[in-house]
């Protein structure tokens, strides 16, 4: 991932705290982010507006976004790859993932998910990155009989990159609701 400018990083995701039973301690071993408490997660926009930029207007904006989606069920059905470098879950509800995705995007036109990097967007929960292939040939055997995991979406969260490289998630933003629910101040 590289840096916005000379911001702090900042992303919109889904957290997905009810897989941490089924690879809490693989993504710790195999996902770096997990060391630096980004939890399991699928993101809707990376990289967002860098940290020191966000200010009420945008989480305004944000709010108005994310009010016009619904909340919704979905499951984690398989592990699936991109090329021997990521294993990843894949959920059923790739077309309301997408849908958060196209929202936000509409909205801020300047951030394109990845950075502009790939020609297409799939949602995906990494579970090993970059890490030794056999280590994550064994992960995706390990996972596969404790899946589906069925899970309901009802906010996107927004994480802040800190100065240390760990992050942090600054605000909740419900789905279909009003309002969005601060956790830390945002930094100014």
């Amino acid at each position: 991932m590289t840096r916005q400018g000379s911001g702090l990083r900042t992303a919109l995701v889904v957290e997905v705290p009810e897989v941490e039973p089924a690879v809490g301690d693989i993504r710790r071993d195999l996902d770096p982010m997990a060391g630096r408490g980004v939890p399991p997660h699928v993101t809707v926009l990376f990289p967002f507006v860098p940290l020191d930029e966000l200010d009420t207007t945008i989480v305004a904006r944000l709010e108005s976004v994310f009010r016009q989606a619904a909340p919704f069920e979905h499951c984690f059905v398989g592990t699936r790859w991109f090329g021997d470098d990521v294993l990843w879950l894949a959920s059923d509800a790739d077309v309301q993932l997408r849908g958060l995705t196209d929202l936000v995007v509409v909205e801020f036109p300047a951030c394109q998910p990845y950075g502009g990097e790939h020609a297409e967007v799939v949602p995906h929960l990494t579970i090993a990155d970059h890490a030794p292939l056999d280590a994550m040939r064994f992960a995706a055997a390990e996972v596969g009989p404790r899946l589906p995991i069925c899970v309901v979406t009802t906010s996107i969260s927004l994480l802040a990159e800190r100065p240390s490289g760990d992050w942090t998630m600054e605000r909740r933003f419900d789905l279909g609701r009003c309002a969005a629910q601060p956790v830390d101040p945002l930094v100014d």
